[in-house]
């Protein structure tokens, strides 16, 4: 078959498949009479390869075989057709893993030895039945440990065709500290953008009371803006009505009418001492008057006052 002809066959084939496929496996979808050689088989999955550029799905290579992804940078919104979320793997599982990936073969020992603590069995079973690592032999020493080392699933499950594709120590330091800055980076965004959403709320506070004084027939001025003598033209806070207390009250009460006693005295309105109200020695209260129009009350025109028994 010709390369035209192989490629939407290839492109199908590795689209419906739940795994990767090796160049064996997908010879053997051919016929014996129209097979492919392998060299055929790499030129039409390298032209598939750069169809793919630029687009959301790749065509990589992985320990197993060739198989069609979509891109990591779209992994946030796939992962939202699945209800489910993804299962979150404790930090000392991958310790534990990344130790046997780059200290392969390695006993629960070594792990031990190596973390400072010991390696739960529900660590390593669940590495087991998730296909990353396995059993590869026994140590020829007393009680003869297992030794763990990882499968082509692990290999496939993080993209890597070898295990000389992981990235070295240097290159994980690298990365720790690239993480971290880009942690401290998005903290000090997230801080300024918290700061910009605090001052804008605060503006639409001061818009909402500048437009309620407003409303009011306050003369109200921004901040930034001065008078000609270089003095603020906000509020006049001297016409404001003044609270005064009780006690306040009263005071001002005894000022205004001793002013008012002046003003009459001054007018000649003003009262004497020595014709105010007497009491006299035999009960009569008398009282004198200011001008000529008033009588002095006597004892007659009073009430009698009845007997006390």
């Amino acid at each position: 078959m010709k390369t035209e002809q192989l490629k939407p066959v290839i492109e199908a084939v590795l689209m419906v498949s739940d795994q990767p496929l090796a160049l064996d496996q997908i010879a053997e979808l051919f016929d014996e009479y129209e097979r492919p050689s392998k060299g055929v088989l790499k030129d039409v999955l390298r032209q598939l390869g750069d169809d793919y550029q630029g687009r959301g799905i790749e065509l990589i290579e992985v320990a197993s075989g060739w198989r069609i992804q979509a891109r990591k940078e779209h992994a946030n919104r796939i992962a939202r057709l699945w209800t489910e979320r993804p299962q979150k793997y404790s930090r000392a599982l991958l310790e534990t893993l990344a130790l046997i990936a780059y200290r392969q073969p390695v006993t629960r020992g070594d792990i031990e030895e190596i973390r400072g603590v010991s390696v739960s069995s529900s660590i390593m079973k669940t590495l087991v039945e998730r296909e990353w690592v396995r059993v590869v032999g026994y140590r020829d020493v007393p009680g003869r440990p297992a030794m763990y080392a990882t499968t082509r699933h692990f290999l496939d499950y993080f993209n890597l065709k070898t295990l000389d594709e992981l990235p070295t120590l240097n290159e994980i330091r690298e990365l720790g500290d690239r993480m971290q800055e880009e942690q401290q980076q998005a903290i000090a965004d997230e801080e300024a953008r918290m700061l910009a959403a605090q001052e804008e709320k605060r503006r639409q506070m001061m818009e909402e009371a500048r437009a309620e004084m407003e409303a009011q027939g306050l003369n109200v001025a921004d901040d930034d803006e001065e008078d000609d003598d270089g003095e603020g033209s906000d509020v006049d806070l001297d016409n404001l009505p003044e609270i005064l207390t009780f006690s306040e009250l009263s005071q001002r009460f005894d000022e205004r009418m001793s002013q008012k006693a002046e003003q009459e005295s001054q007018a000649g309105l003003s009262y004497d001492a020595a014709s105010e109200t007497t009491n006299s020695a035999d009960g009569v209260t008398e009282t004198a008057s200011h001008d000529e129009t008033r009588q002095v009350v006597s004892a007659d025109d009073l009430p009698p006052i009845p007997d006390s028994e």
